[in-house]
Protein backbone atom coordinates (compact mmCIF):
# COMPACT_ATOMS: atom_id res chain seq x y z
CA UNK A 1 0.00 0.00 0.00
CA UNK A 2 3.14 2.30 0.57
CA UNK A 3 4.24 1.66 -2.45
CA UNK A 4 1.26 2.09 -4.47
CA UNK A 5 0.91 5.61 -2.41
CA UNK A 6 4.84 7.56 -3.01
CA UNK A 7 4.07 5.72 -6.79
CA UNK A 8 0.99 8.30 -6.76
CA UNK A 9 2.75 10.61 -4.90
CA UNK A 10 5.33 11.22 -7.42
CA UNK A 11 2.68 10.67 -10.40
CA UNK A 12 1.33 13.75 -9.00
CA UNK A 13 4.57 15.33 -8.45
CA UNK A 14 5.67 14.79 -12.24
CA UNK A 15 1.92 16.17 -13.35
CA UNK A 16 2.06 19.25 -11.35
CA UNK A 17 6.05 19.90 -12.98
CA UNK A 18 4.81 18.99 -16.43
CA UNK A 19 1.95 21.23 -15.91
CA UNK A 20 4.06 24.07 -14.47
CA UNK A 21 6.48 24.34 -17.12
CA UNK A 22 3.24 24.35 -19.61
CA UNK A 23 1.95 27.22 -18.12
CA UNK A 24 5.20 29.20 -18.55
CA UNK A 25 5.48 28.60 -22.06
CA UNK A 26 1.71 29.46 -22.49
CA UNK A 27 2.23 32.47 -19.89
CA UNK A 28 0.42 35.67 -21.72
CA UNK A 29 2.66 38.02 -23.81
CA UNK A 30 3.79 40.25 -23.98
CA UNK A 31 5.69 39.92 -20.44
CA UNK A 32 9.06 41.22 -18.94
CA UNK A 33 12.19 39.15 -18.02
CA UNK A 34 15.86 39.50 -18.06
CA UNK A 35 18.50 37.70 -19.32
CA UNK A 36 20.23 35.46 -17.01
CA UNK A 37 23.41 34.13 -19.04
CA UNK A 38 26.56 35.90 -18.86
CA UNK A 39 26.18 35.16 -22.97
CA UNK A 40 23.33 34.92 -25.01
CA UNK A 41 22.67 34.73 -28.67
CA UNK A 42 19.89 36.40 -30.50
CA UNK A 43 18.88 34.47 -33.71
CA UNK A 44 16.90 35.41 -36.72
CA UNK A 45 14.13 32.47 -35.98
CA UNK A 46 13.28 30.34 -33.09
CA UNK A 47 15.93 27.47 -33.87
CA UNK A 48 19.59 26.69 -33.81
CA UNK A 49 19.45 26.77 -37.30
CA UNK A 50 18.83 30.00 -37.51
CA UNK A 51 21.70 33.00 -37.62
CA UNK A 52 22.75 35.26 -34.74
CA UNK A 53 22.33 38.81 -35.09
CA UNK A 54 23.64 39.78 -31.24
CA UNK A 55 25.72 38.18 -28.87
CA UNK A 56 24.69 39.70 -25.63
CA UNK A 57 27.37 39.65 -22.79
CA UNK A 58 25.56 41.54 -20.11
CA UNK A 59 23.46 39.32 -17.70
CA UNK A 60 20.54 41.24 -16.00
CA UNK A 61 19.86 42.85 -19.27
CA UNK A 62 16.15 43.61 -19.13
CA UNK A 63 14.03 42.46 -22.03
CA UNK A 64 10.58 42.24 -23.22
CA UNK A 65 9.15 38.74 -24.27
CA UNK A 66 6.90 39.55 -27.53
CA UNK A 67 6.35 36.02 -28.20
CA UNK A 68 6.49 32.21 -27.03
CA UNK A 69 7.24 28.92 -28.98
CA UNK A 70 8.14 25.54 -27.65
CA UNK A 71 11.78 26.65 -26.45
CA UNK A 72 11.97 29.93 -27.65
CA UNK A 73 11.22 33.42 -26.93
CA UNK A 74 10.93 36.23 -29.07
CA UNK A 75 12.16 39.21 -27.01
CA UNK A 76 12.83 42.92 -27.82
CA UNK A 77 15.95 44.66 -25.80
CA UNK A 78 16.00 48.18 -24.71
CA UNK A 79 17.45 49.28 -27.95
CA UNK A 80 14.11 48.09 -29.54
CA UNK A 81 16.18 45.27 -31.31
CA UNK A 82 14.20 42.10 -31.94
CA UNK A 83 15.15 38.48 -32.44
CA UNK A 84 14.68 35.01 -30.68
CA UNK A 85 16.78 33.55 -27.66
CA UNK A 86 16.34 29.56 -26.05
CA UNK A 87 14.17 30.15 -23.17
CA UNK A 88 16.93 28.71 -20.62
CA UNK A 89 19.07 31.86 -21.42
CA UNK A 90 16.19 33.66 -19.49
CA UNK A 91 14.77 34.93 -15.98
CA UNK A 92 12.38 35.69 -14.46
CA UNK A 93 13.80 38.05 -12.47
CA UNK A 94 12.27 41.78 -12.94
CA UNK A 95 15.29 43.93 -14.16
CA UNK A 96 15.32 48.03 -15.49
CA UNK A 97 17.88 49.87 -17.18
CA UNK A 98 18.10 53.81 -16.59
CA UNK A 99 17.02 55.69 -19.42
CA UNK A 100 18.07 59.05 -20.76
CA UNK A 101 21.14 61.13 -21.58
CA UNK A 102 22.52 61.94 -18.01
CA UNK A 103 22.31 60.70 -14.42
CA UNK A 104 18.85 59.87 -12.58
CA UNK A 105 17.79 60.18 -8.76
CA UNK A 106 17.35 57.65 -6.67
CA UNK A 107 15.22 58.75 -4.11
CA UNK A 108 14.80 57.85 -0.40
CA UNK A 109 11.11 57.40 -1.14
CA UNK A 110 8.59 57.03 -3.84
CA UNK A 111 8.10 61.10 -3.69
CA UNK A 112 10.13 63.43 -6.02
CA UNK A 113 10.39 65.86 -2.67
CA UNK A 114 12.15 62.75 -0.64
CA UNK A 115 16.21 63.04 0.09
CA UNK A 116 18.04 61.92 -3.22
CA UNK A 117 20.60 58.70 -2.02
CA UNK A 118 22.27 58.65 -5.24
CA UNK A 119 22.26 59.01 -8.82
CA UNK A 120 22.82 56.32 -11.60
CA UNK A 121 23.94 56.71 -14.82
CA UNK A 122 22.05 56.18 -18.56
CA UNK A 123 22.53 52.61 -19.04
CA UNK A 124 22.60 51.09 -15.74
CA UNK A 125 20.97 48.23 -14.57
CA UNK A 126 19.37 46.95 -11.47
CA UNK A 127 16.89 44.80 -9.89
CA UNK A 128 13.63 45.89 -9.01
CA UNK A 129 11.98 45.10 -5.99
CA UNK A 130 8.71 46.84 -5.56
CA UNK A 131 6.74 49.18 -8.31
CA UNK A 132 3.25 51.10 -7.14
CA UNK A 133 2.04 54.00 -9.21
CA UNK A 134 5.17 55.89 -11.16
CA UNK A 135 7.78 55.05 -9.08
CA UNK A 136 10.18 51.07 -8.57
CA UNK A 137 12.11 50.27 -5.80
CA UNK A 138 15.65 49.74 -8.00
CA UNK A 139 18.91 47.87 -6.05
CA UNK A 140 21.65 48.67 -8.04
CA UNK A 141 24.88 46.45 -6.72
CA UNK A 142 23.50 46.66 -3.37
CA UNK A 143 22.12 50.42 -2.97
CA UNK A 144 18.53 50.30 -3.48
CA UNK A 145 16.34 53.95 -4.49
CA UNK A 146 13.80 54.77 -5.79
CA UNK A 147 13.08 56.23 -9.59
CA UNK A 148 10.32 57.11 -11.61
CA UNK A 149 8.80 54.81 -14.06
CA UNK A 150 9.47 57.06 -17.21
CA UNK A 151 12.94 57.01 -16.29
CA UNK A 152 13.53 53.02 -16.74
CA UNK A 153 13.22 50.69 -19.25
CA UNK A 154 11.93 47.03 -18.32
CA UNK A 155 8.95 47.93 -16.24
CA UNK A 156 5.37 48.90 -17.44
CA UNK A 157 4.44 52.92 -16.32
CA UNK A 158 1.52 51.73 -13.76
CA UNK A 159 2.60 48.68 -13.72
CA UNK A 160 2.23 47.13 -9.77
CA UNK A 161 4.89 44.54 -8.24
CA UNK A 162 5.34 43.00 -5.02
Amino acid sequence: MRRRLASLALIVAATLAVTGAEAQRERKTPYWASISASKALMRTGPGRNYPATWLYVRADLPIKVLETYPDWRKVQDPAGTTGWMLVRLLSDERTAIVTGESPRDMHESADEGSRVRYRAAPGVVGRVSHCGGRWCQLDVGGRQGYIRTDQIWGVDANEAID
